[in-house]
């Protein structure tokens, strides 16, 4: 039986937490950055499946359905050499019967070597009102992008919620092309970021802290 394999990309990015009166950083004349362009709102909702002693969180993945934005559907992330990689199916692609009871089987066959033939399972709500303006070049090509993340994290075992912001910046195409050249700009762009208020993430992901709401 072939499976589809849905497209995958190579996400590279940095997380700050951030209280709730801190301002956009000044990312103007960091590295290539010329321009930032009016922000766009996105409006993000996702449930995360995973078995019920939560073996995918503890190998590092993440599988997810999530509604809303321009990359709604099923993914899967797991670590990268540099960064994260990320798989992407479109919700239509996939979804036979509306996806919110079961991880359709096309996903499930990318995770079966850490799941076996358990059970995946609602464990986690994420819902995001992201705020979100690409950093572009000289020339109009995006370097990176800002998101200045509101969050409402849910554990689905437990019941338990909690409200935060955080603010993402994630390399675009137009980023350096080497690894040192990316690590330097990831640098600059954290030093306005600390400036603005910004401290990095004291946990890696958004699901990892609804896990972990009580």
């Amino acid at each position: 039986m072939s499976h589809d394999h849905g497209t995958s990309t190579i996400e590279i990015e940095r997380k700050y937490d951030v209280n709730d009166d801190a301002v956009t950083p000044a990312f103007v004349g960091v590295g290539p950055i010329a321009v930032i362009e009016m922000p766009e709102v996105r409006e993000l909702d996702a449930v995360y499946f995973d078995t019920a002693d939560l073996a995918l969180a503890g190998a590092h993945v993440a599988l997810r359905r999530r509604e809303g934005g321009p990359d709604a559907g099923w993914h899967i992330k797991r670590d990268a050499a540099e960064g994260r990689l990320e798989q992407h199916w479109a919700l239509g692609d996939v979804d036979r019967d509306g996806g919110r009871a079961s991880v359709p089987d096309d996903v499930r066959f990318h995770v079966r070597e850490l799941v076996g033939d358990a059970d995946l399972i609602p464990v986690a709500r994420v819902r995001n009102r992201r705020v979100v303006s690409r950093l572009l070049d000289a020339a109009g090509y995006p370097v990176a992008e800002y998101c200045d993340d509101h969050v409402t994290g849910s554990n689905l075992s437990s019941g338990s919620s909690e409200t935060w912001r955080e603010w993402e910046v994630e390399l675009s195409a137009a980023a350096p092309d080497t690894q040192r050249g990316r690590a330097e700009l990831l640098a600059a762009l954290e030093t306005v970021v600390l400036a603005a208020g910004g401290t990095p993430a004291a946990v890696s992901s958004k699901l990892e802290r609804a896990l972990r709401a009580a």
